[in-house]
């Protein structure tokens, strides 16, 4: 049995942010990660922007090459799941059968996508968007001209919208939301990106629930909603959201919280001894949001987590103090910075021009601040960060 000082297990940001910060913080022990997915780790924003585009290939887009898993001698194991967890005996059992006796565990293993059950969900040219293979396969699967229907209107299916039509694919996005992105930022935040999106082709059908795929010879051909509504296709990304993967956790008898995800404290760690969580499983205790917890899904939080998890993996007992930060962008025709997350909002307050594309959307709760959303103003979030760190009354008037 191989002994392993400091075993991570996913390859996402999570993961290759914690082994990173270990080398750097002078862990001399040994260091594994275990991925389950083919690539090395790579940058996760890129999947739905840059590579699907074309723009970068799978070199540009490794958050290491080579040559740095070798100078800082950390171990990668590719295509390998972690099948076992024996949080007594300290050892994770690979599928390969390979047993692993480890100091300090990381669990990063991330999420899957959430499947749609309907009618015709098994035709070809139906697709899921979560590692650069499905990029590469919707990007083959669909040519110039061919028409593509995005199923959601969140991060995935708007963006990969914009992606596609950038690249001269004909979309359209079917989704519950009446506007695009409202759940996370509201109507007013929402209009103002799915303007970008319908301003440059892309069709947009708003509260509508998926009813049914249709096809010819095995490959689907359309989309039919709740409503009777009918939008033809060559193809379909489906971006309904994703589950966290705690199937390992779980198994093992870690603590599993009400929003799905591997309870930790505001260390990361978990309710197992020496095991901490990072990434899209860690339903974590948020010292920022008054030890209130959150499961938060994006790169830059995951990246943040696996830092903080592995300072506390070599026993530095430092709290997650690090205000969430998201972005997104649609192709180049507009970019968008969050701090918060918002998780309830009584009051948004705008700043600067919505029709100019530069103004800054405060989400006030109370008198405190929960958030703010920022298009062409980022020296905004460092105000916002302030006051969501202090917990300060938002004064109105001193907004900028």
């Amino acid at each position: 049995m191989r002994e392993i000082d400091f075993l991570i297990v996913g390859g996402g940001d999570a993961g290759f942010s914690a082994a990173r910060t270990l080398r750097e913080e002078g862990a001399s022990g040994s260091v594994l990660i275990v991925s389950r997915d083919p690539d090395p780790p790579y940058d996760r924003t890129a999947v739905s922007k840059g590579y699907l585009g074309g723009e970068k290939s799978r070199k540009d887009v490794l958050l290491g090459d080579a040559a740095w898993y070798a100078d800082n001698d950390v171990e990668l194991l590719t295509r390998t799941s972690a099948m076992k967890l024996d949080v007594e005996a300290r050892t994770v059992t690979l599928a390969s059968k390979e047993e692993l006796r480890y100091g300090k565990l990381l669990l990063a293993t991330g999420s899957n996508v959430r499947r749609l059950r309907v009618d015709g969900a098994a035709l070809d040219g139906i697709h899921y968007l979560r590692a650069l293979g499905n990029a590469d396969s919707i990007r083959d699967d669909t040519a110039e001209g061919s028409r593509v229907v995005l199923i959601g209107g969140s991060y995935i299916a708007t963006e990969v919208a914009a992606t596609l039509t950038s690249i001269g694919r004909r979309c359209a996005l079917v989704m519950q939301e009446q506007v695009t992105l409202e759940r996370g930022f509201g109507a007013t935040a929402g209009e103002y990106f799915q303007k970008a999106l319908t301003d440059h082709g892309v069709q947009v059908h708003p509260g509508e629930d998926v009813a049914r795929f249709e096809g010819a010879d095995g490959r689907v051909s359309a989309v039919v909603t709740e409503s009777g509504l009918r939008v033809e296709c060559d193809a379909v990304v489906v971006g309904v959201g994703v589950i966290p993967d705690v199937t390992l956790a779980s198994r093992a008898g870690l603590e599993i919280g009400e929003r799905g995800g591997v309870l930790t404290d505001s260390r990361l760690a978990t309710s197992a001894p020496d095991v901490f969580a990072a990434g899209d499983i860690a339903e974590y205790e948020s010292v920022v949001h008054g030890g209130r917890r959150l499961r938060i899904e994006h790169w830059d939080v995951a990246e943040n987590q696996g830092r903080t998890a592995a300072r506390n993996m070599l026993g530095r007992d430092v709290p997650h103090d690090v205000v969430p930060y998201f972005f997104s962008d649609l192709s180049d025709w507009t970019w968008m910075e969050y701090v918060g997350p918002a998780l309830s909002w009584d009051e948004e307050i705008v700043r600067g021009s919505i029709a100019d594309g530069e103004f800054t959307i405060w989400y006030v709760d109370g008198s405190r601040l929960a958030g703010a959303l920022a298009v062409n103003r980022s020296d905004d979030l460092e105000v916002a960060r302030a006051l969501l760190v202090s917990g300060d009354p938002v004064d109105r008037d001193a907004l900028p």
